[in-house]
């Protein structure tokens, strides 16, 4: 940081998408029930707009705004991704959503979720912290159970029960840190008694856990994948692990003492062993990219692990999470334009669709991390980190799975050019999704050199 501020501009990409929310808000109070699309055009104006605000303050200094809140790279570009994401999904909720009564309200939730997801990267205070696991998680509850149906209901409870209760196991590690420290704000842990501030890492990282879906916090992905709709899976597996990864990044530079990484190293392992292993035997693509998200969250641990050990591992992390994002969102465009959950559903896909075809197989084996995807960039990056870090073992161990996950996305990649049908009806817009997200995978690994050297610290 250069130093302290207390200018409300330096939170405008933020404000851009509050003023989106409430304006979302109030003119849905007024618009008949066929008109409320045009609140999906106040949100996703007020997401471009904060994407635009938050390139332009990656031009200027770092500061410290309001003593709280860290406007640095990492906070920029965790701004652009959240918004770019949650902008594609607003677009495919305009579709979903279209005609029902509540409709102003999932575009409002999503900005909500996305505006919290933003702070938790961009916290540096331990209070502004919680605040923002809140805020972007008690939105995404609503979003689960929007559809109030028995599979979505269920849903919606698994998922709450769990965040609040690693919430309030997050709360009491908070507490601990403040203990240790004297204060609330970002502040090693490294002189505290070693017992004490283990407590207070392994509390602290269980709601940071519930937010990215890593194991032992993963059990409401798959159920929340499967049980909302799609839209709302395709953001509660997406854009919320931006934001938390970031956040848990900071906190692991910034408060983590002791040898706390062993134990997250572990928790990698684990998380990307148990999320491909799960995959294996998914007959539901929903549930399948539901693990396969988890085991995501398991690479991603890497650049954590070494976090301060590695320049790579910031510049990693960040584009790996940007990375992600896009190919995530794409895979479940390609759900929400199909409307089938069995890859069987998707048998002749390539004649039917063929754009549509090869978006999905660009997604997927983006996902595994195939060049030249920026998934693909993403990865080598990590796999470069956490071996510069002295982690060469859990490097090999993450290659291992990556070849590993190729199997069960051939089980949904065959099936499209096999003889057959599928729907007659394929939803154009969340077509062209999917299509503009695997054409932006491609164009950010093709340009991956370019950025990193843009914004690497190196």
């Amino acid at each position: 940081m250069t130093g302290m501020a207390e200018n409300p501009l330096d939170l405008l990409p933020e404000l851009l998408i509050l003023a989106g929310a409430v304006a979302g808000l109030l003119v849905g109070l007024f618009v008949p029930r066929g008109r409320q699309r045009v609140v999906a055009w106040i949100c996703g104006t007020a997401l471009a707009a904060s994407m635009t605000a938050g390139a332009v303050a990656m031009t200027g200094q770092d500061v410290m705004a309001f003593e709280s809140f860290a406007v640095d790279l990492a906070t920029n570009a965790t701004r652009l991704a959240v918004a770019g994401a949650s902008l594609l999904i607003v677009v495919l909720a305009a579709g979903w959503a279209r005609g029902d009564s509540r409709e102003t309200e999932v575009y409002v939730l999503v900005l909500l979720s996305a505006l919290g997801t933003i702070v938790l990267a961009g916290a540096s205070d331990l209070l502004v912290f919680v605040a923002a696991y809140l805020l972007a998680s008690i939105p995404a509850y609503a979003l689960a159970g929007f559809a109030k149906d028995a599979h979505g209901t269920e849903a919606a409870l698994k998922y709450y029960l769990m965040g609040a209760f690693l919430g309030v196991l997050m709360l009491a590690g908070v507490t601990l840190t403040y203990g240790l420290a004297g204060t609330t704000a970002y502040r090693s842990l490294a002189g505290a008694p070693p017992a004490a501030a283990g407590c207070a890492v392994l509390l602290l990282l269980a709601g940071v856990l519930f937010k990215v879906g890593a194991v032992p916090a993963h059990f409401w992905v798959p159920d929340v994948t499967e049980g909302s709709s799609p839209v709302v899976a395709a953001f509660v597996t997406t854009v919320p692990k931006i934001g938390a990864f970031v956040g848990l990044f900071r906190l692991a530079t910034e408060v983590f003492g002791g040898t706390w990484r062993p134990v997250v190293a572990l928790i990698a392992v684990a998380t990307m062993t148990l999320g491909n292993l799960a995959a294996f035997y998914q007959d539901n693509v929903r549930r399948l990219l539901a693990y396969s998200t988890i085991s995501q969250a398991g690479y991603l641990l890497l650049p954590v692990v070494v976090a301060g050990r590695s320049d790579l591992a910031q510049p990693a992390l960040l584009f790996y999470v940007a990375a992600y994002a896009i190919t995530n969102a794409g895979a479940f465009a390609v759900v929400v334009a199909v409307g089938r959950d069995s890859p069987a559903g998707y048998t002749g896909l390539s004649r039917r669709s063929p754009l549509l075809a090869l978006a999905l197989v660009v997604c997927l084996l983006g996902l595994v991390g195939t060049p030249p995807t920026a998934v693909f960039a993403g990865k080598l990056l990590v796999f470069a980190a956490a071996w510069d870090g002295g982690y060469a073992w859990l490097a090999v161990i993450a290659v291992i799975n990556t070849v590993a996950s190729v199997f069960y996305y051939l089980r949904w990649i065959l099936p499209l050019f096999r003889p057959g049908g599928v729907p007659a009806e394929i939803r154009p817009v969340a077509s062209r999704i999917a299509e503009l997200a695997a054409a932006l995978s491609v164009l950010l690994g093709l340009a991956s050199g370019a950025l990193l050297a843009l914004y690497s610290p190196f």
